[in-house]
């Protein structure tokens, strides 16, 4: 205990004596502080939440989205597809933004959200960043547009054909109708039919077939449209926060006041030290 006070003692002593050497190297860590601050390239953090598109008729076992998740994200985090989303915003390869645009950029999967990707991006104004969020989002868009080409492309034959057997069942219907009436003798439109018997039972089963076709078809229709069937894109606008991501004023402050006092108190002791006689 005793050796303690007379450490403390000591130790006082050793600031009281070289407080010029503490302030001084405080304020020249302060100092450097401001100088970095206000010298640093400002950076702004733009947040984006990407949905992937997805085609709502695909063959049964298949995933109806464009796209898995984690593959989009591979793609994302290519160099070559990066570099195309930048030249798409106009910037070239080497440029300091595309430095900044590949070593901050971020992507979380949410997978029980829709699923989506959060998106996050640094950039040197608030306005770039929103614009390399856009542009990243736009050329994936872009990609998938073509991949949704083929399955959409057979949901649309698959609803065309639809429409036209629809269509060839109502005309039957109707001559069906037509010859199964009572004295009904077969006319122009009903020749191929003598029997109004065998054209009630004819009429039945096209009852039965055009109540499948028109179900196939509303489903369809319903598979095809928005709800189901829809582009890549971004949820909401990307939002990019009033203040800037780097550097943050109060953690650049604390830092340089947390390290101007460990230096300060370090030269303190060392110079202490070498005044002490050998």
């Amino acid at each position: 205990m005793e050796q303690d006070e007379i450490y403390l003692i000591d130790l006082w002593r050793i600031f009281t004596r070289g407080w010029m050497w503490f302030v001084g190297v405080l304020l020249l860590t302060l100092a450097c502080t401001y100088v970095f601050a206000h010298t640093v390239k400002r950076q702004w953090q733009a947040t984006a939440w990407i949905q992937i598109g997805q085609v709502g008729q695909v063959m049964s076992g298949q995933d109806p989205k464009v796209e898995p998740l984690l593959r989009v994200i591979e793609r994302l985090e290519r160099v070559p597809f990066e570099n195309e989303i930048l030249k798409s915003a106009g910037y070239a390869d080497t440029s300091p933004v595309a430095r900044l645009y590949r070593n901050s950029l971020k992507l979380e999967p949410m997978p029980y959200a829709g699923p989506l990707i959060r998106l996050t991006v640094r950039a040197y104004s608030r306005q770039q960043a929103v614009e390399l969020a856009n542009a990243t989002v736009a050329r994936l868009s872009e990609v998938h547009r073509q991949l949704e080409e083929v399955p959409l492309k057979a949901a649309r034959a698959r609803l065309s054909q639809l429409e036209a057997d629809l269509q060839t069942a109502l005309a039957d219907q109707a001559r069906y109708r037509q010859a199964a009436l009572p004295g009904n003798q077969g006319g122009a439109d009903s020749k191929d039919v003598q029997n109004p018997m065998l054209a009630s039972l004819l009429l039945a089963n096209k009852n039965e077939e055009i109540r499948g076709l028109r179900a196939g078809r509303i489903d369809l229709l319903e598979r095809l449209g928005p709800t189901y069937t829809y582009s890549t894109s971004m949820m909401w606008p990307a939002y990019v926060p009033d203040k800037q991501a780097f550097p943050n004023p109060e953690l650049t402050w604390g830092i340089g006041l947390l390290l101007g006092l460990f230096l300060g108190a370090f030269v303190t002791v060392v110079m202490a030290r070498r005044r002490r006689p050998a």
